[in-house]
């Protein structure tokens, strides 16, 4: 189907402003992060939760800062690790803020939000460390978050890729039971030749050469490209991870990367229930979320999808 009109109209604000990624202006790393901050402050939900909360906890390289979004109600609750998006380059526990208030309301669960290390100062596995670390802690800590010790992992584009690394990883460590991972276009891969890379190259909000970027600024080398903590695509090996929620945008570039990791999953034995959203972009589940009308239409989803994990016997 074609472009959703509000989707289109991101695009063409994006593109005036310059694009998403401004790689033309010779701005550092920093400066780009610095750009993107001041331009993408989504307002936040107005839900009626218990408290959220700024703190630090402790990470492999020093203090992690989290936010703590605790619903109202009796507790103990569940709890949805969420990581944000950005090309493990960009953004910070505010770009989602919203999305993990409608999270823990429409879920009813607890959501620790993780502002892991960027690249390219801290490149790979730094952000895939300080995930790992974060659900380890919240797993350790369940009576300080007033959680049971069900857990969920979730994110949205390289947070997504986040959250499948740390299912990975805590297969093979024998690490804390995740219930379930909610990846909303995730990253999966290098930028490769699937058709959805070639289609939508440019002119659909995230580009090729953006992704491009992101793959400079966050591996140490090209070996990291097979590592499975960074692509989890390249996993030999997909049975026994969490069963998965993968929502895909059909004018993404990371949209065949997505369906093709769903796939591999069933193929495995995972469970997975796979959304593509007809009409709209990259982005769609958490970052343009007060641009987007679907993103509630996609929350709801995902609520959905969580709740039922956490009944789960």
């Amino acid at each position: 189907m074609p472009l959703h009109p509000e989707a289109e109209a991101v695009i063409k604000a994006t593109d005036a402003a310059g694009g998403l990624i401004p790689l033309d202006e010779g701005l550092t790393p920093a400066g780009i992060r610095a750009r993107f901050a001041a331009s993408w402050r989504p307002s936040p939900d107005a839900r009626a939760l218990a408290s959220v909360v700024d703190r630090t906890i402790p990470g492999p390289a020093g203090a992690l800062p989290v936010r703590v979004y605790t619903p109202a109600g009796d507790g103990p609750f569940p709890v949805v690790v969420w990581y944000h998006g950005g090309g493990w380059v960009l953004g910070s526990l505010d770009e989602n803020d919203s999305t993990c208030r409608v999270l823990a309301d429409e879920v009813g669960a607890v959501v620790v939000s993780v502002d892991y290390r960027l690249a390219p100062e801290h490149r790979f596995p730094a952000a895939a460390d300080d995930a790992y670390a974060a659900l380890e802690w919240v797993a350790a800590h369940g009576g300080e978050l007033g959680v049971d010790g069900r857990i969920a992992v979730a994110g949205e584009s390289a947070g997504a890729n986040l959250a499948a690394v740390v299912a990975l990883k805590s297969r093979d460590l024998g690490g804390p039971a995740i219930r379930h991972q909610l990846l909303a276009s995730p990253v999966l891969a290098p930028p490769g030749d699937r058709p959805s890379y070639v289609d939508f190259a440019t002119g659909h909000f995230l580009t090729r050469e953006s992704m491009e970027w992101f793959f400079e600024q966050y591996p140490r080398s090209a070996r990291d490209l097979a590592d499975p903590y960074l692509s989890p695509i390249a996993a030999d090996d997909l049975s026994g991870v969490a069963p998965a929620s993968v929502m895909t945008a059909e004018f993404d570039p990371l949209r065949d990367e997505g369906e093709d990791y769903a796939h591999r999953l069933l193929d495995a034995g995972v469970p997975v229930r796979l959304i593509r959203y007809e009409g709209q972009i990259h982005g769609f589940f958490a970052l343009l979320a007060d641009r987007l009308s679907v993103s509630a239409e996609a929350h709801a989803t995902a609520a959905s999808a969580l709740r039922a994990a956490f009944k789960e016997a």
